[in-house]
């Protein structure tokens, strides 16, 4: 009987290497004895090589695409308080997260309601929910972004600084009403409102009402377009209830069960 032929696995490892499958380079020995042992057919073997190539590049690729986000930091729809919010629907927040349709569609979202309300919170976990479907996120405070917009047209780069935003099928302008009143500032906002346009999709989060962003955009004419553009194919989710924030600090200040309040002495004063 013909003994098989022994395999090189220094050199096959260097192949691996060259050919860019570094998944398979750490697994084809301990999956090779296995197969060996199992009796596999070829082509099992190969797919089970192949299969776990390709997910752990999916696994780096949303591991890279969410460092990449700049999400909120432990921002997860699980964690979310939909009971504290109850005039905003799960079932529905839950199907934004599929994120399939309206993304490919360009569509928005528009979160309006008081500050601590929970609008960033519900933000950047329906950004964390679409990463990890594959879909392309950026989160930024509204200011940030667009001072870095204010620099690249200071430079000439503005142009290319909204084609490098295409590559986020959703951008996340978190708190748009702060955005100072001021025309060089609103005027770059306005043009990343534009380029997007029915292109890719804008998730805002604001304080207030569309009747009071006179506020930030100096020109009515230009407020009025803006939201029209804004406001077309559109998500909105009105979250007006009472600071979460606020709330948990008056409940961090009552007594405990069996504890007095406080300046309470425990005695009875009474004579």
């Amino acid at each position: 009987m013909k003994k098989p032929e022994l395999i090189d696995t220094a050199s096959l490892s260097l192949m691996l290497t060259e050919l860019r499958l570094p998944t398979i380079k750490c697994i084809f020995e301990e999956f090779g004895t296995r197969a060996d042992k199992e009796g596999w057919p070829a082509a099992r073997y190969l797919a089970a090589l192949a299969e776990h190539e390709l997910a752990e590049r999916e696994r780096r690729r949303i591991t890279r695409h969410l460092n990449d986000a700049r999400l909120l930091p432990g921002k997860t729809l699980d964690g979310f308080d939909f009971k504290a919010v109850p005039m905003i629907s799960k079932a529905q927040v839950m199907a934004l997260a599929d994120g399939s349709e309206w993304l490919e569609r360009g569509s928005n979202v528009l979160m309006f309601g008081p500050p601590g309300g929970g609008k960033s919170h519900l933000a950047s976990a329906l950004g964390l929910a679409l990463v990890e479907k594959g879909w392309r996120v950026l989160y930024a405070r509204t200011t940030d972004l667009v001072q870095k917009l204010q620099t690249a047209r200071r430079d000439l780069m503005l142009e290319s600084a909204l084609a490098k935003l295409d590559k986020y099928h959703l951008l996340i302008l978190d708190d748009i009403a702060y955005v100072a009143k001021d025309r060089s500032e609103t005027s770059v906002l306005f043009e990343l409102i534009g380029a997007r346009y029915e292109r890719r999709s804008i998730l805002v989060t604001a304080n207030q009402s569309f009747g009071q962003w006179d506020s930030v955009f100096p020109d009515p004419a230009m407020t009025v377009a803006a939201v029209d553009r804004l406001v077309h194919h559109s998500v909105i989710l009105e979250m007006n209830v009472e600071s979460y924030r606020r709330r948990s600090a008056e409940k961090k200040k009552r007594p405990g069960p069996g504890r007095p309040p406080p300046g309470a002495t425990g005695k009875d004063t009474a004579e």
